[in-house]
């Protein structure tokens, strides 16, 4: 999407730069001299990686956050974007979600570590904006899918994870996947190409408008779509999907997690956004490029 603008786009690849390494960092945002940064980059994985990881997901994402915030900071840099995960919210809050519940109740033990990290990042970018004046905002999105995900069969999110079981369920003629958890939590999908273009929007607002959309002092905002299905309901949809005619089966041995996630998108919305992708739709073209 920046690619189609009139900009220039400075990215570097962790072989050439470990944004873990504050100096490096800084020294890339010094030479560059960016306009503007947005802050993607992340140890993300699903709820197993999640669990099993618990320093690295802690560690290594206050590392990247901290390093890069406080180099464009230093930089001279006035406006980034940071994106955040829906999961810094508590575990059993009112639902759906609204930017106040941050903060006001314990967070899902299996994912804490991660959304701690994240909780910190949105902070730091609050106080930068509060002690120095900078326009540094954040979006929350929820569980984000689409092609060029992390299909490994163990650390990968849910939706990439069934759809990689059910691919080769399908392809092997089994007759049961093995889906985790019991299939009740509701969960909240967005498609990758609605998080780009809800980001750059952000990014675009006018900082007064931006300030005025998501409250006093605040400095993000949540992206999702605003409706949910169970994981038994995203289980039937990826065998449809995939053309797997066998049966399902649930490990309650596995954690399930949060019991609903979904989130209150009305900011957004009277911000004037909103996301196009269906599910189904989305889940259906994700698989085409999986299968390619």
């Amino acid at each position: 999407l920046l690619q189609a603008k009139d900009c220039d786009v400075v990215t570097r690849g962790r072989d050439q730069l470990d944004l873990r390494d504050a100096a490096a960092v800084y020294d890339f945002m010094k030479t560059e001299r960016p306009d503007r940064v947005v802050l993607a980059a992340a140890k993300v994985g699903g709820i197993h990686a999640n669990n099993s990881q618990p320093f690295a997901f802690l560690h290594d994402n206050l590392m990247i956050q901290s390093s890069v915030i406080n180099a464009a900071h230093r930089a001279g840099v006035e406006q980034l974007l940071f994106l955040g995960s829906s999961c810094i919210y508590p575990k059993l809050c009112e639902q759906p979600i609204r930017e106040e519940a941050l903060l006001t109740g314990p967070l899902e033990p299996t994912n804490e570590p991660y959304a701690i990290a994240k909780i910190a990042g949105l902070k730091l970018c609050e106080s930068a904006n509060r002690q120095f004046g900078t326009d540094y905002r954040c979006i929350m999105p929820t569980n984000l899918y689409g092609p060029g995900d992390n299909f490994h069969p163990m650390d990968s999110h849910v939706l990439p994870a069934l759809m990689l079981r059910f691919h080769e369920a399908a392809q092997n003629g089994a007759e049961k996947v093995l889906v985790w958890g019991s299939g009740t939590p509701r969960r909240e999908f967005l498609h990758v190409d609605d998080a780009a273009a809800a980001a750059l929007f952000v990014l675009d607002l006018d900082k007064t408008e931006f300030q005025e959309g998501v409250g006093e002092g605040r400095c993000h905002i949540k992206v999702g779509t605003g409706t949910d299905v169970t994981i038994r309901e995203l289980a039937e949809l990826l065998a449809d999907v995939t053309g797997y005619a066998g049966g399902l089966e649930f490990d309650p041995t596995m954690p399930d997690g949060t019991p609903r996630k979904v989130l209150d998108v009305s900011r957004m919305s009277k911000l004037g956004w909103s996301a196009k992708a269906g599910l189904k739709e989305g889940v259906r073209e994700t698989y085409d490029w999986f299968r390619r």
